[in-house]
């Protein structure tokens, strides 16, 4: 793909210092008194396509945007630009309560915030090219605060996920353990009535008990202490559980 081609006139030591198929990467390019400034739109789509947004400063300190006569306006556009994005990540990281919208906040912030960097390096050459303009200066400071705030928020954003990686994983471990210890306790259960059943499945249940003419309320009230046996050891196995069951379900809320 063929690099555009735009309505100035590059000086030579320029044009030799540029690609036949691109601009290239974000940078400052100073000879024969001509800024070539070469920037990139803010990264919204695929992560290896980038728009170029280049501009052109004069011998007499005139600013081109590719070609046209609007460079000034264009390059503060170009900031509001990355500074709107900036706010409306903000805004979404601040809403941000689980652990998928970090993820996806992350995917759009790293291209964003190496996007950012670069373009502040880029002005940050430009400055030391033309020492005495006030324009470049005052673009230089914007592109720092651009830069600034899209790591910052970078940061933010990976602190955040870890934090929340960190307390899904001590919750998961402290429900493990409280598993573990239940199934202890059945493991405990299951080794003393092992024994009594496998003798009553040898002998029977038909022996003499003395019960056999035992009234039929009798038969009840063994079914209801047994009943409330159950229950007992229910509460016994589940004990340890429920200090976790509510951790769980306020991590579950929104």
């Amino acid at each position: 793909m063929a690099r555009s081609q735009y309505n100035w006139t590059l000086a030579p030591e320029i044009s030799a210092r540029l690609g036949s198929e691109s601009w290239g990467a974000q940078r400052t390019i100073f000879e024969a008194d001509q800024l070539l400034l070469i920037l990139h739109a803010p990264p919204l789509g695929a992560p290896n396509e980038r728009e170029h947004e280049v501009f052109l400063r004069s011998q007499q300190g005139k600013w081109l945007y590719k070609g046209k006569e609007r460079g000034e306006k264009s390059l503060r556009e170009f900031f509001d630009d990355y500074r709107a994005l900036l706010e409306k990540m903000e805004k979404r990281f601040a809403g941000a309560h689980d652990i998928d919208a970090l993820f996806v906040m992350l995917d759009e912030l790293i291209p964003l915030a190496r996007s950012s960097n670069n373009a502040k390096l880029a002005l940050q050459s430009a400055r030391e090219a033309v020492r005495d303009d006030t324009f470049i200066i005052t673009m230089r400071d914007r592109s720092v605060d651009v830069a600034r705030g899209f790591e910052l928020l970078l940061a933010d954003a990976r602190l955040a996920l870890e934090f929340r990686m960190a307390r899904s994983a001590e919750l998961q471990a402290r429900a493990a353990e409280a598993g573990n210890r239940a199934q202890q306790k059945l493991n405990v259960l299951a080794a003393i009535a092992f024994p009594l059943m496998t003798i009553a499945a040898l002998f029977g249940m038909s022996l003499p008990n003395g019960l056999e003419a035992a009234p039929v309320i009798v038969f009840w009230l063994v079914f209801a202490l047994g009943l409330v046996l159950g229950l007992v050891v229910k509460s016994w196995v589940l004990a340890a559980t429920p200090a976790l069951n509510k951790r769980l379900a306020e991590k579950r809320k929104p």
